[in-house]
């Protein structure tokens, strides 16, 4: 039987007060979809209100384009899936084998505090299942708790968007939470490359990617982890 993955995404889609559009990054959903199904993988997605997930406009542009980008603007399947996800408070966590949380401004409105959303993280930590995040999405770890009480990423190695490249998006005082403050706030042991190189962080089941180059590398390393 094939391994159950299930990606989690935002359904906001206003970026702060700047009258702008945001969502999800599309390098992040596709990149991490198409490795897992290439994978053999079945893959479930969710998001926080079900329905269509709200893609950030600046990711569908062509200086963001790649491999997977171009691949799924051609999959009437993927596009499908996207369009009809199901609703965070409907997930069964028992039901999938790991997790993985594509990135894009959206979460740090919808999915930082999202009750559901910490629930899923805590049960599949709980059962020793992967769990993975990349770019502004390791915000969605910022008031899990681990077994113990205390955070669950304290002490861990993690990485996600840094001050320093949200920064260079001239967007520190549009959002409502700076990625890299947060995480080490909770205790997190951040570390990070350069701005918009690949970075991937690797801490018992926990894989976080520094931004959207890193989406790849982190489906990757979730795989490798599933394959244990």
């Amino acid at each position: 039987m094939s391994k159950r993955i299930l990606m989690v995404m935002t359904s906001h889609e206003v970026l702060g007060d700047t009258g702008n559009k945001t969502g999800a990054w599309l390098e992040e959903f596709a990149a991490p979809y198409y490795a897992f199904v290439d994978a053999g993988y079945t893959v479930t997605l969710a998001s926080t209100m079900g329905g269509q997930v709200p893609l950030d406009p600046n990711s569908l542009g062509d200086d963001a384009m790649t491999d997977a980008t171009r691949r799924y603007a051609d999959d009437e399947q993927a596009r499908s899936a996207l369009a009809s996800t199901i609703p965070l408070e409907d997930v069964i966590a028992d039901e999938f084998d790991a997790v993985f949380y594509p990135g894009g401004h959206g979460p740090l409105w919808d999915l930082s505090d999202n009750a559901h959303s910490i629930a899923l993280i805590e049960a599949m930590a709980k059962a020793d299942k992967p769990i993975g995040a990349v770019c502004h999405a390791p915000i969605v770890l910022k008031e899990v708790k681990g077994p113990d009480g205390n955070a669950f990423i304290k002490d861990k190695d993690v990485t996600g968007f840094t001050n320093a490249e949200e920064e260079a998006m001239e967007l520190t005082q549009v959002v409502p939470y700076l990625v890299e403050d947060e995480l080490v706030k909770q205790g997190g042991k951040f570390s990070k490359a350069d701005n918009f190189e690949p970075h991937v962080c690797e801490s018992d089941l926990l894989v976080t990617g520094q931004n959207p180059a890193s989406s790849k590398p982190a489906a990757e390393a979730l795989i490798a982890r599933l394959g244990k």
